[in-house]
Parts: C-alpha cells; sequence; structure tokens
C-alpha cells in the first residue's frame, strides 16, 4: 500500500546547485538551489526567488555558473545556501571557497567544485521564480575525468532529500544507459516469435 503525502516538491535524485554569479562591483556570490534541472539539450531551469542577491545578480549581468555541489564539500556547499549575498557578501570566502572567471559568461567558476555549467540568462519570470539559462559551456576538473569523460564517482555528486532534509552522495552504477534495458527487447521478442 502506498502512502499519499498530497502536492509536495520531493524528486529524488534531486540535484544541489551552487549558482555562482558577479555583482556590479565584481564580487562573487554562490547561492545553494535544488529545485531545477535540465529543461532541454542547451538550457537549465531553476526555481530562485527575486528577492535573492543571486537573481539580482543574474538579472544585472545576464549570466551564470551552476557547479554540482559534491560530498568533498558538502559543508561549505551547505553553507552558501545558509547565508545571504545581500547581508553576507564575502560568504564566499569566509566558506573557504575560491574564483576564478569562466572564459564563456560574466559569472564565476568555484575552483574547488570540479564540475559546472556556464550559462547566459535566457529567461526569468518573478511571478514562477522561474529562472532559466542557456548553457554555452560545460566544463570539469581534470581530476573527475576517466578516459576524458565526466566520471560521477570521482566527482561524488550530493543528492538533496526534501522529506528529511539531508544531502546523500550519488556514486554507484546499477547499469549502462541505454544497453541494460535491451535485455526486456530481446526477451519480449523472442516470446512474441515463440
Amino acid at each position: 500500500m502506498r502512502k499519499n503525502f498530497g502536492p509536495a516538491p520531493a524528486v529524488y535524485p534531486m540535484p544541489v546547485f551552487i549558482i555562482g554569479t558577479y555583482d556590479e562591483n565584481g564580487i562573487p556570490n554562490a547561492m545553494n538551489a535544488a529545485w531545477g534541472g535540465i529543461s532541454e539539450m542547451n538550457e537549465i531551469s531553476i526555481c530562485v526567488s527575486a528577492d535573492h542577491k543571486t537573481t539580482k545578480n543574474i538579472l544585472l549581468k545576464k549570466a551564470f555558473t551552476v557547479s554540482m555541489a559534491t560530498a568533498d564539500f558538502v559543508e561549505e556547499c551547505d553553507y552558501v545556501g545558509l547565508r545571504s549575498g545581500n547581508s553576507t557578501p564575502d560568504k564566499l570566502s569566509i566558506c573557504g571557497f575560491h574564483t576564478e572567471k569562466s572564459e564563456f559568461v560574466d559569472a564565476p567558476l568555484i575552483k574547488e567544485l570540479p564540475m559546472a555549467i556556464e550559462c547566459k540568462l535566457k529567461s526569468y519570470d518573478e511571478e514562477t521564480c522561474r529562472l532559466v539559462g542557456e548553457i554555452v559551456n560545460l566544463c570539469a576538473d581534470e581530476r573527475v575525468l576517466t578516459d576524458g569523460k565526466i566520471d560521477p564517482v570521482k566527482l561524488r555528486p550530493i543528492t538533496y532529500d526534501p522529506s528529511g532534509h539531508a544531502y546523500y552522495v550519488l556514486g554507484e552504477k546499477v547499469g549502462k544507459a541505454f544497453k541494460i534495458g535491451i535485455r526486456i527487447i530481446r526477451r519480449s521478442e523472442s516470446s512474441e516469435k515463440n
């Protein structure tokens, strides 16, 4: 039997995004955001309210980065979600994060977080809080690559559990995408022939 929870903002896994921006003085800022995901081939959508310093910076600079939060920096990633850039403009240096300017957009990359999506602002709807970014580049530090590809086991991305208010690390491989389901196709084709 299933238990009904009613409308709830819960999916599993829920990514933990660290959104990086610059303000009008070039000071880097970042926030933790969990409600979002890839919405088209070159597009990411995230729910971010208008009162965030990050949102103001995005509307000003028309650019942002989205780093994947990792288990190695879970404390720092949580911290940037606890403190607002409106009241704590130096929160990145307080938690020990260091930044460098993206080559593709006017936004910072966080050196400690090894994977990031670099985005240009596509749209923002203040009423729905929906931020849409055009993905112009994906970058990853070589330390999380295997055979030239991003390796989730090395990256150690975290997911947010909205029900238990906890972070979990991802990493166990359970099958090869677009391959493991072929067994069912073969079984169904075999049974159709019989």
